[in-house]
């Protein structure tokens, strides 16, 4: 079928997004991944069902760990900054915002990740035969996850 024959909705590309950090940061990520919930569920059965199976209700939920991968740049450091202030007992917590973009640069999908703090940040690995990019990595642990629209 043509393109002109074709409806207007197609699914969102993956690839036009954009991260922002409460306080002022902002980094352009190459990948996100851990966007994800879960719950528990219980299973319960009293004495007295006349069913022989259990009852599955839902428990607490779970959210994953969010990792972040990115370029590594000239004095960008902001992250192990980040980390470091973490401490027993004295965590810096911030929102974390993850917009998936339009083809206009308008959030579609906003994810918002509440609580969030750095569980481990991972430099680059080096090797001298490689003309790859240096990319860092960012993992957040976090207290919930909030999806909305636009």
């Amino acid at each position: 079928m043509a393109g002109d024959k074709q409806d207007g909705n197609w699914p969102l590309p993956k690839f036009y997004f954009k991260v922002k950090v409460d306080g002022g940061m902002e980094a352009s990520f190459q990948e996100v991944s851990g966007l994800d919930a879960d719950v528990d569920v219980t299973e319960y059965r009293h004495g007295d069902s006349p069913v022989f199976s259990k009852i599955k209700m839902p428990g607490l939920k779970k959210y994953s760990d969010v990792t972040l991968k990115k370029g590594h740049f000239t004095k960008d450091i902001k992250f192990f900054e980040w980390f470091n202030k973490n401490t027993l007992n004295t965590i810096e917590r911030k929102t974390v915002t993850i917009m998936l973009l339009n083809e206009s640069g308008q959030n579609e999908i906003v994810w918002t990740l509440t609580n969030a703090f750095p569980k481990q940040v991972k430099g680059t690995d080096l090797n001298s035969g490689s003309s790859d990019a240096a990319i860092e990595t960012l993992v957040l642990a976090h207290e919930g996850l909030a999806v909305t629209t636009g």
